[in-house]
């Protein structure tokens, strides 16, 4: 599951030179640079107040989208962390023997183009895009995508339609077809970045809900466009940065929010303030985001956090025993009791806002079969100064992205229960 965290261009372009880049061989036209991709919604019916959609939950919001003309189902990766939106595209016509799951088939679209390498979106030094792009031997916008776990996702620029139900399609927009890749699904980029889904398709507004991660086959509901139910979320105003702030460690395209503590239980944790907003170089800073299924805190912060669990709970904690950045962990049999000595936890944030994030035995997160972790790491171990806000804390509740207000809401809500028709 690829932590949406893009890691310096500089060490992409080293990682991936022109000299290595994989590239199309499609026999299909590239879009000459007269014709400008149109970035909005249309609908056949009606102007788009709303779209709402089921996704699957296991360690990533998938969600099920169609992709060029006719219509080619896709299943990609809800990521609030990241900006390009790509799906897995196959690299020359599809033998009959290949599976057609999850790979889009540009040869079978009438609606697909490449990006040209002379158009102005494939440029390296756009400063909210960065992506090392670069022309291919076909003079086609060639790209690498980089994820700070060590994801992969390379090919080319293009553009095409996608397509949420009969009556409901986009114009075409920018989309990578990647045809190197460590993942099996696509990916939804939906930062505040001008190349995200959302800034393309000029939707001001989404939310989600993300259900317990129990059963088989756990599926939750997102919208696009306006909720029904958010006339009883609280808000928090999102924090933004200027254009001309240059900040090593700061992502200014990320949803940004003001915490200021954490509380477990009547706990009130002794966490500075200045922990999770950014400093002169943009370490602390603290997102909210749907492509990382973890929480990840600065030192500081987890050191808190981990003291106050060791204390609750410490003799029961696995010795010696570490999941990825996260060491918090226990024995699945035992979770139901560490729950309920742990309590619950909530993220404080400005205006007396506190959200809960995680009660009892919610707090838990299975990482293994019969090992279950408080879902919180060391972001150091990212390599990154910033706290991440996973999906793991945002279970049960409506997540809604406010654009036009510059703000981030939170509602209760048992997402296990939402129909989605």
């Amino acid at each position: 599951m690829p932590l949406s965290l893009l890691l310096f261009v500089a060490l992409l372009s080293l990682l991936f030179s022109p000299s290595n880049s994989l590239s199309l061989s499609f026999p299909l036209t590239s879009l000459p640079l007269s014709q400008e991709p149109s970035f909005s919604l249309s609908s056949k019916t009606s102007p788009l107040d709303s779209a709402k959609l089921p996704f699957k939950y296991s360690n990533a919001l998938v969600v099920s989208f169609s992709i060029g003309s006719p219509p080619q189902p896709m299943d990609m990766v809800l990521d609030t962390g990241s900006q390009l939106s790509w799906v897995q595209c196959y690299g020359k016509v599809r033998r009959r023997t290949e599976s057609v799951i999850n790979r889009f088939d540009p040869y079978l679209s009438s609606t697909f183009s490449h990006l040209p390498c002379n158009n102005s979106i494939c440029k390296p030094r756009i400063l909210d895009f960065t992506l090392p792009t670069s022309c291919d031997r076909y003079r086609r916008c060639h790209y690498s995508y980089f994820y700070a776990d060590g994801t992969l996702a390379e090919g080319n620029l293009v553009t095409e339609k996608i397509t949420f139900s009969n009556s409901l399609t986009t114009r075409s927009l920018v989309l990578g077809c990647a045809t190197a890749s460590t993942e099996n699904r696509g990916m939804l980029g939906m930062n505040k970045g001008r190349l995200s889904f959302i800034s393309q398709a000029r939707i001001s507004k989404f939310s989600y809900c993300v259900p317990d991660r129990i059963g088989s086959d756990p599926t939750g509901l997102f919208y696009l466009g306006d909720n029904p139910n958010s006339g009883k979320f609280k808000y928090v105003k999102m924090l933004t940065f200027s254009k001309s702030r240059r900040s090593p460690n700061l992502d200014k395209l990320a949803y940004t929010l003001p915490m200021k503590g954490i509380r477990i239980g009547k706990n009130h944790l002794n966490i500075s303030r200045a922990v999770f907003k950014p400093d002169p170089s943009g370490a602390g800073q603290t997102m909210i985001d749907s492509g990382s299924d973890l929480t990840y805190l600065v030192d500081e912060a987890y050191s808190k956090v981990r003291a106050e669990i060791v204390r609750l709970v410490g003799p029961m904690m696995k010795k010696a025993y570490e999941f990825a950045a996260v060491d918090m962990c226990f024995d699945g049999a035992e979770a139901a009791v560490v729950g309920r000595r742990i309590g619950n936890m909530w993220f404080k944030f400005e205006n007396g806002v506190e959200i809960l994030v995680g009660k009892g035995e919610g707090l838990l997160t299975e990482v293994e079969k019969g090992v279950k972790c408080v879902g919180i790491g060391r972001s150091d171990r990212l390599v990154t100064e910033s706290n991440i806000i996973g999906i793991v804390h945002q279970k049960n509740m409506w997540v809604e992205y406010d654009l036009a207000n510059k703000r981030v809401g939170f509602g209760k809500a048992e997402c296990s229960r939402l129909k989605a028709w």
